[in-house]
């Protein structure tokens, strides 16, 4: 599966614990994530990560697209609710919008990140994977 990585700035050392603690069910499939998210992540793990640019420059627009063309399977997206950045709370919605409009599983807090990566450990995700076979990965 493809996974894509967006955190806020509050919210990235939550994101390198998160993927610290579950790296074996990571290590498992393709990771992508906007420029430094993934590049914590990866310093702190080890894990492969295809970076996308940071949020200033378009990465999340990237994850966006790719969701588009069936290219993301999940995301796990830890924002800051207490931002006061307009620009921060329209990315949230963006992506949201994206994901219930093509069906894309969505974690936007640590609870909701546990559920999606325990069920993707146990297969309960895997029928992305036969709903529609025809997809490109990040690599």
């Amino acid at each position: 599966m493809n996974i894509a990585l967006m955190a806020h700035d509050k919210k990235k050392e939550l994101m390198v614990q998160f993927c610290t603690a579950y790296k074996s069910v990571l290590a498992q499939h393709h990771v992508s994530a906007t420029a430094t998210t993934g590049r914590l992540v990866a310093e702190a793990t080890g894990l492969p990560i295809n970076l996308f640019m940071a949020r200033n420059q378009g990465g999340p627009e990237q994850i966006l697209a790719r969701i588009a063309y069936n290219e993301v399977d999940m995301i796990f997206f830890f924002p800051d609710p207490n931002t006061s950045d307009p620009q921060q709370d329209q990315c949230l919605l963006d992506t949201l919008r994206q994901c219930d409009t093509y069906n894309v599983p969505c974690a936007t807090n640590l609870a909701s990140a546990e559920m999606l990566i325990l069920g993707l450990q146990r297969g309960d995700l895997d029928w992305r994977e036969f709903a529609r076979p025809r997809r490109n990965t990040f690599r």
